[in-house]
């Protein structure tokens, strides 16, 4: 996954895979899907995404099994 900000259109766009792209489609005024020809998910644009997204607290955790389940791992 990869995540790229535009800041001169404050947008952001999420890729979530590399194939190609059949539809897209509105979500909202400021978001859009691509999907694949099989209605996956491909990428999400954000416009306005300083505002819609809160860009600039942009994390990433990785949550293990054991950390889902309440549990802690030796």
């Amino acid at each position: 996954m990869r995540v790229k900000y535009f800041s001169d259109t404050d947008t952001a766009l999420v890729e979530f895979t590399d194939h190609g792209v059949m539809e897209t489609r509105e979500i909202s005024e400021n978001i859009y899907v691509d999907l694949d020809k099989q209605g996956n998910l491909i990428s999400m644009t954000i416009e306005h995404a300083r505002t819609n997204a809160r860009l600039n607290e942009f994390s990433y955790q990785e949550i293990g099994l054991a950390q889902e389940e309440g549990r802690t791992t030796p």
